[in-house]
């Protein structure tokens, strides 16, 4: 059974959210400052948290911290005031698989959570081999990266990105095309969510992420990944 830990310490938010998750069949704990929720992902991890930012006591982006210190599985998606941009780049810099912007409607934040569990819980075609290329190794089915003899932890968003990319070897994809195909949805105009993606994955497996190996951008188009060396 899934398991999703809501935190937001509007009560009027926090219980619709969780009533809503809940009416999708999932295990909902609601908690609605940032020292219950660190205590709540000490007792259990959950499999995904939707996570407000400005909350009592712990901020929300310490939280994040904290938990990506502990393991890169768990989901997480923000919930930011559309004011603070720079609060939302930080989180996804620090890990955060999505976010949702205030004021949002219930029903679009129930899709996002849908959208990145199918992902997350998708498998892979039976028989799907590992994508080899020289000094590296991608196992969709283990969900394991290599570079070298150095296995990279990624979390679930930056798999799926650097998989989808790695299957296209010098196709182009701009923003847009890969927050349809990825993540699941589109947004209008807040496409850094790539952006911050790319960067981290881009800091976590090329030797210099300035002059990178395999993940490029096309300026003024998208992105691409380079199969040869």
């Amino acid at each position: 059974m899934t398991e999703i830990l809501v935190v937001e310490d509007e009560p009027a938010i926090a219980d619709v959210v969780g009533l809503y998750l809940q009416r999708e069949g999932w295990t909902v704990r609601v908690v609605r400052d940032g020292r219950s929720a660190l205590k709540a992902i000490a007792e259990r991890l959950p499999d995904l948290v939707v996570l407000d930012l400005n909350l009592p006591h712990v901020h929300g982006l310490e939280i994040l911290r904290q938990l990506r210190s502990q393991t890169t599985t768990v989901l997480v998606v923000i919930l930011t005031d559309q004011s603070r941009e720079a609060d939302r780049i930080r989180g996804l810099e620090m890990g955060a698989d999505d976010y949702v912007s205030k004021p949002f409607s219930t029903a679009e934040l129930v899709s996002r959570v849908k959208a990145i569990l199918r992902r997350a819980g998708g498998k892979q075609q039976q028989g799907e081999r590992p994508l080899q290329f020289p000094d590296l190794t991608i196992d969709p089915l283990a969900r394991t990266v290599v570079v070298g003899e150095r296995k990279v932890e990624l979390t679930a968003v930056e798999f799926d990105l650097l998989h989808f990319l790695a299957r296209h070897p010098r196709q182009i994809f701009s923003r847009e095309q890969l927050l349809e195909r990825v993540w699941g949805h589109q947004k209008e105009i807040e496409t850094d969510t790539v952006y911050v993606h790319m960067r981290r994955l881009r800091q976590k497996l090329e030797a210099d992420p300035r002059q990178p190996r395999w993940l490029h951008t096309v300026w003024g188009t998208g992105y691409k990944f380079e199969a040869e060396p």
